[in-house]
């Protein structure tokens, strides 16, 4: 039996509809991470599961219990929310164990079980701490023990890492998937950050314009994205218009500025729109050949040095690419923009949202 079913759910804000019929099932110890960009109804579907916003249809089932109609304090489950939501003149064991004073534990209970999740956080010894006191790290950490204190079978996120600097925030993302493995509570997670959902998640729910667009293991919906707003929303966000032939040896890839190559692949023939990462294209000579690969010429007009490698702008016409490579290159120097097709993400110039077209 699924921790969480949400069947065909539907929120409206008035006359608007944000939450347009989303199912979603969610196994028991399952770690969901929904991701999509600002609008999308990634928090409005988290806080209805919750139970602060009401559905206008649909159903939210826990281990088969139906509870759209029930109040947020009887689901069963703890939240992180991204403001932490601290009492600033309460101490720490006052935040953490909180939740448990509202359910009637005794005193001495209280304690030895703040203790026990104080320990799992690296927060021994600050109990006596006001939490006004602490770095944003160690009060986020607080939020996560209050949450976990209560011992939730369910526990959701509200982007509780995006106000944190990049080092603790990758930090705190390894500790929340290794307490979550290691007490098996169920999770999700909402973010609109993609490496975040990637190495958090055994999947993701990639949502857009309030529907799913998309679930699947974070390395399937990052190889292989359903729609062109999953391959752009994923990092592909280079597009590239094609013409594919059929030939006696299975398909030919035309491009407007580059030379036609041979595919074996089965790949959709007529007028299609590739999209590509920029770690995929490489720049070699203009005139080389490459078994599988289209080569663009082009001219680099523009490089920066972000670390670890240079990021490159490549003019092909009057297009403009981002490209990745790890050597240096003069600007203003005449390159091939190097494309393996099989790195490409193709879909019909009907499916297709625009980009750096060429």
């Amino acid at each position: 039996m699924a921790a969480i079913d949400v069947e065909h759910l539907q929120v409206s804000y008035g006359s608007q509809r944000v939450l347009h019929g989303v199912s979603l099932s969610v196994a028991p110890g399952e770690f969901i991470a929904i991701l999509g960009s600002s609008g999308c109804g990634k928090t409005t579907l988290l806080r209805t599961i919750a139970g602060f916003h009401k559905a206008s249809g649909g159903a939210i089932r826990l281990s088969g219990r139906d509870v759209v109609n029930t109040p947020p304090e009887k689901r069963g489950m703890a939240m992180m929310f991204q403001s932490y939501a601290l009492w600033p003149h309460m101490t720490v064991l006052g935040n953490v164990g909180y939740g448990l004073r509202l359910r009637g534990v005794p005193r001495d209970e209280i304690r030895a079980r703040v203790a026990k999740v104080l320990k799992m956080l690296n927060l021994s010894g600050l109990e006596d701490r006001r939490v006004t006191d602490l770095s944003g790290g160690q009060r986020q950490r607080v939020a996560l023990g209050r949450a976990l204190a209560i011992e939730p079978e369910i526990l959701l996120l509200d982007e509780p890492l995006s106000n944190l600097d990049a080092k603790v925030r990758v930090q705190l993302r390894s500790e929340i998937k290794t307490l979550q493995k290691r007490l098996g509570f169920t999770a999700i997670h909402v973010t609109h950050d993609r490496e975040e959902a990637m190495t958090m998640a055994d999947r993701i729910v990639v949502m857009d314009a309030g529907r799913i667009a998309q679930v699947g293991a974070p390395k399937d919906v990052y190889d292989h994205p359903s729609s062109p707003f999953v391959a752009s929303f994923m990092g592909a966000e280079n597009t590239l218009s094609l013409d594919i032939r059929s030939s006696a040896s299975g398909v030919e890839v035309r491009v407007p500025e580059g030379r036609p190559v041979a595919y074996d692949k089965e790949v959709p023939v007529g007028s299609v729109t590739a999209y590509f990462r920029d770690d995929v294209a490489s720049l070699d000579d203009p005139d080389a050949q490459i078994d599988g690969s289209i080569i663009l010429p082009g001219k680099i007009t523009q490089r920066t040095y972000p670390g670890g490698h240079y990021r490159y702008v490549v003019a092909v016409g009057d297009c403009h690419f981002t490209v990745t490579d790890h050597r240096y290159h003069e600007i203003d120097r005449p390159v091939g923009m190097r494309l393996p097709l099989a790195s490409l993400h193709l879909f019909p110039d009907t499916q297709a949202t625009g980009g750096n077209h060429a």
